[in-house]
């Protein structure tokens, strides 16, 4: 049976005979070492998350990231005029810790009985997966495959960690923007230099005034603005929540970030080679979280707010949530030091950013950016 590695060469070095082939673009690649059908990382059965997996993310550190998120979204339903029906769309929600840390947090209250939870997975082997996880709240859960499958919706489309994976154009700058094209030979991979394959790799640089020296390679994701004019589709009016690690444009292709923000992930182990382990081993890019901002504007989204990970969830309440959950407990200290992780600055407190945008007549207050919105900065 062919290996994605195979499928990947016999596109570049097809058949004898058939003619078209040759070198393809760095983002061909990633797109297809993450999301082939029953093959790419995303896509397989055998995508790792966890303490037994290749990475972590926040839902894994304490569920009261969770009821964080939760208290938040519930917010909105408040700024949204407590309507009868909300929804909560989550894309790339991993095992589905987030939304039953969230569940379990809004369960019993008014607004627990007025949301439907939608999770958009690709991956029908992680959809099984997030069933059997979330089947005591099978009257509140329902799946979709894409955006496209979910009509018209009204609440909060709410991502951790999700378009960190979309795949981008690696780019360098010679005597001109060259891309990054992936070849076979010999028994391996190279890279090789070529011109750009859109024209919209030139202009991305030009819409954020970004000068890149000679020498310099970075990525580009385009994919973010389709995936921001997807949801603006579906989404009637409401919120989009997204939660990654990135920065502004300004800091991401600053002089000293010559090499741009690829990375490989596998059995928590960092690495910087996309072209070992191919659909084994996760690869991710930073957001350009300006890019998020700008694009969701030209869609008529208002950004609300844009701030560290952790500065959100003191903002959000977490301090009264762990008193809650917590307080008098004997493990209170144990569980408090796994909490810390996802607040102090040189953990995910700080690597990780939120940013909220709406779609609506109003431009709505919330509570996570009340002690620092960074987004001027954007």
């Amino acid at each position: 049976m062919e290996d994605l590695r195979e499928k990947i060469i016999r596109l570049i070095r097809p058949y004898t005979g058939h003619r078209e082939g040759g070198p393809i673009t760095f983002e061909r690649f990633m797109e297809m070492a993450l999301y082939e059908p029953g093959m790419g990382y995303y896509a397989s059965p055998h995508t790792g998350l966890g303490r037994a997996g290749d990475y972590y993310t926040s839902p894994h550190m304490h569920p009261v990231f969770g009821a964080a998120i939760g208290r938040q979204v519930q917010e909105m339903w408040h700024a949204m005029g407590r309507p009868e029906g909300f929804d909560i769309i989550e894309m790339g929600a991993g095992r589905g810790y987030l939304c039953l840390d969230m569940l379990d947090y809004l369960r019993g209250g008014e607004f627990f009985s007025r949301l439907t939870y939608t999770l958009v997975e690709i991956n029908p082997y992680m959809a099984e997966k997030q069933k059997e996880l979330l089947k005591n709240f099978e009257d509140k859960v329902r799946w979709a495959s894409s955006p496209e499958g979910l009509g018209q919706v009204r609440g909060c489309v709410l991502s951790n960690e999700l378009l960190d994976s979309f795949p981008v154009h690696l780019v360098e700058m010679e005597d001109g923007l060259k891309e990054v094209y992936v070849s076979f030979e010999g028994n391996k991979f190279v890279e090789v230099l070529g011109p750009p394959s859109t024209a919209g790799l030139a202009g991305y640089l030009r819409e954020f005034s970004i000068g890149l020296p000679r020498g310099y390679r970075t990525e580009i994701s385009l994919k973010v603005r389709d995936w921001l004019r997807a949801v603006d589709k579906v989404l009637t009016e409401g919120f989009i929540l997204t939660i990654d690690y990135g920065y502004p444009a300004a800091e991401y292709y600053s002089e000293e970030r010559t090499r741009g923000t690829l990375l490989c992930y596998k059995g928590h182990t960092l690495s910087e080679d996309p072209y070992e382990d191919i659909g084994r081993k996760d690869i991710t890019a930073h957001v350009n979280f300006s890019a998020l901002k700008k694009w969701g504007e030209e869609s008529g989204l208002k950004c609300l707010g844009f701030c560290p990970q952790g500065t959100f969830l003191v903002a959000s309440g977490i301090d009264e949530l762990i008193a809650g959950l917590y307080a008098g407990r004997d493990d209170y200290l144990f569980e408090v030091a796994k909490i810390k992780r996802l607040i102090l600055p040189g953990t995910m407190g700080e690597t990780h950013k939120v940013m909220a945008q709406y779609k609506g007549e109003k431009v709505p207050a919330l509570s996570g950016f009340s002690l620092r919105d960074q987004s001027r900065y954007l």
